[in-house]
């Protein structure tokens, strides 16, 4: 018996190993998997075990959320533009670029998820409120969050689009209109950001070529030139500094 087929018979041990357990803990009689109870005005409960599947599921959709229905989208956007207007392709990188406009979006939407917490999350842990109830409490807080950073032409937009009547208040307003509203205003007010961020440095860099142009230096490269002395003014003005506090006073609760 070779090396690779000891391997293969023991992750094949190892494995059965896994599946007999498993195996005698579905198979025994006294365990329900999923319970649905329906009392006399024809509200349905649910089990445990269907709530924590349910619950699940609604994980998997967290990261699409985190980034569609929070701060990240405008912070990550700002902050590649900022990369690319000082013509640096790999510094700071990608992974840390990520890393603190997550850390950033915690620290913004940190009111909005303690109002979750103090509104939902607690009393449905506390059985004080049922999962349907938690669900529209915890939407709240996030939907006034949201409509204070979505302008009202991109709502009509996608309720025009959706082909809804107009809405008579926030309230009546769905997600299925308010997340592309809000996404869409996002992505304008990065870009809004991301242009006065490239004008210093797309000064500097006009007037690097243009000494160049002067001296008969057409073969060396502007951005050879101007990058030190951008990273220069970035570093003087305290840069970091103000972009981070820039987007985080952006926001508004």
């Amino acid at each position: 018996m070779n090396y690779k087929n000891k391997i293969f018979i023991s992750v094949l041990a190892v494995f059965v190993s896994w599946i007999i357990p498993l195996h005698e803990i579905y198979a025994a009689p006294g365990l329900q998997a999923i319970t649905v109870t329906t009392d006399a005005q024809g509200d349905q409960a649910y089990s445990v075990s269907i709530q924590v599947l349910m619950l699940m599921t609604v994980l998997t959709l967290l990261p699409a959320a985190l980034m569609m229905m929070t701060s990240f989208t405008r912070i990550i956007i700002v902050l590649s533009i900022l990369r690319q207007a000082l013509g640096l392709m790999q510094a700071p990188s990608s992974q840390t670029l990520i890393g603190l406009s997550l850390f950033l979006t915690f620290f913004i939407m940190a009111p909005v998820f303690d109002r979750i917490n103090t509104e939902a999350l607690q009393p449905y842990l506390n059985e004080k409120m049922s999962i349907e109830d938690a669900a529209v409490a915890a939407g709240v807080p996030l939907r006034h969050f949201m409509f204070g950073q979505t302008r009202e032409s991109d709502i009509v937009t996608f309720t025009q689009i959706a082909g809804h009547e107009k809405f008579n208040s926030h309230a009546d307003v769905p997600f299925s209109v308010l997340v592309p509203a809000f996404v869409t205003s996002e992505l304008k007010t990065a870009f809004q950001i991301g242009f006065l961020l490239f004008i210093p440095f797309l000064i500097i860099d006009l007037v690097v070529a243009s000494v160049l142009m002067s001296m008969g230096m057409m073969m060396l490269s502007p951005m050879v030139i101007s990058l030190p002395f951008k990273i220069m003014l970035f570093v003087l003005v305290d840069g970091w500094n103000l972009i981070v506090g820039t987007l985080a006073s952006s926001f508004y609760v």
